[in-house]
């Protein structure tokens, strides 16, 4: 089920279905389309696949030498690498990814992430309740 394109601004974007009670994504598919785009060409971006207001799942894709930048989110994540090798850093430690790798982090710590090779990673945000978007 796929709903009209909505205008893209900056480098994450919302195409399609993104709350429903079941949801079925094929990842591949949806790696190689964000790679295909001329965004990934400046370092990385990034898809939407599940939006609710409690709880994000966001594609990644990040080319060798990309950067997020330190930030922080106010929800407790997860990062699961499903492709190539990332780097992970916060304040206390650096941890690489590799694929089929995972990591959580708690709500409120800054942290960075850089491809070390050419990759794809799952980024998953839970709001506490306190901080749940609307």
């Amino acid at each position: 089920m796929t709903a009209q394109a909505k205008p893209q601004t900056g480098r994450e974007h919302e195409v399609g279905t993104l709350a429903a009670p079941v949801l079925t994504l094929d990842l591949n598919r949806e790696i190689e389309q964000l790679k295909s785009e001329g965004r990934w060409q400046s370092g990385h971006t990034a898809k939407t696949l599940v939006k609710y207001s409690d709880f994000r799942v966001v594609l990644i894709v990040m080319k060798a030498g990309g950067r997020l930048e330190k930030h922080r989110t106010e929800g407790r994540i997860s990062v699961q690498t499903l492709h190539g090798r990332i780097r992970f850093s916060t304040a206390e430690r650096s941890v690489e990814l590799a694929a089929g790798q995972m990591l959580t982090l708690e709500h409120d710590i800054f942290h960075d992430v850089e491809g070390i090779a050419d990759s794809a990673f799952l980024l998953t945000i839970a709001w506490l309740e306190a901080f749940s978007v609307r």
